[in-house]
């Protein structure tokens, strides 16, 4: 039972990942307009996701626009699209997989060493989704953090991490760490049987009678 609490606490960890990533990937606030240096225009503030990008005044509005042209968008919005959604993809089909091989399911309950692999299989494929989403978030902030101590990015261009890249990173966390405690599958087998040891010639019968 103690196997199956451990994977029950992975399939939840990596769960809550997995929604984390799908709320990281359609908010808005991937980057915010920063008032460092000489930027004292607080009247609005800007922000740029994946999909959009939004600029909110200091009454309370906020005014979105989503972005024109696929092509047009740099190399770097493109890439953690893709890295984004191919976690999500990955991650989906770790859950429909994980549910099979979890001991605490009926699934495959006749064929017990199969089950564990197919538990394996889907922890595997969890770190590889939570994996791509923490290459996506870093790659973009680390895009972030390049412009901003660029000396030739003016001050009021220059833009700081958003509350989406920390829920992407936490996310991100949560999915490895639940696809490890799935892979953590301490096996059972032989512990019902009794230690074979190799035969001891040294007891056996000679088979002749000396006088």
């Amino acid at each position: 039972m103690a196997n199956a609490g451990i994977q029950l606490l992975g399939f939840t960890l990596a769960f809550l990942g997995f929604i984390g990533t799908i709320a990281s990937t359609v908010m808005v606030e991937w980057k915010a307009s920063s008032y460092a240096g000489d930027n004292i225009i607080t009247a609005q503030a800007m922000y740029e996701g994946l999909w959009k990008s939004c600029v909110s005044q200091s009454t309370g509005q906020v005014q979105c626009k989503v972005y024109d042209s696929l092509l047009q968008l740099p190399g770097m919005v493109q890439g953690a699209r893709g890295l984004m959604l191919s976690s999500i993809l990955l991650s989906f089909i770790s859950i429909l997989v994980a549910v099979v091989g979890m001991k605490c399911t009926t699934c495959m309950a006749e064929m017990p060493e199969q089950k564990d692999k197919v538990a394996l299989a889907g922890g595997v494929i969890f770190i590889i989704a939570g994996l791509f989403a923490l290459v996506g978030t870093s790659w973009y902030g680390h895009r972030i953090a390049k412009d901003f101590y660029d000396p030739f990015t003016p001050t009021n261009a220059r833009y700081e991490f958003g509350s989406a890249l920390y829920v992407g990173w936490g996310a991100a966390c949560l999915v490895v760490i639940g696809g490890g405690f799935l892979c953590c599958n301490c096996s059972t087998k032989g512990s019902g049987k009794a230690p074979r040891y190799p035969a001891s010639h040294s007891a056996a019968p000679s088979g002749r009678d000396y006088v």
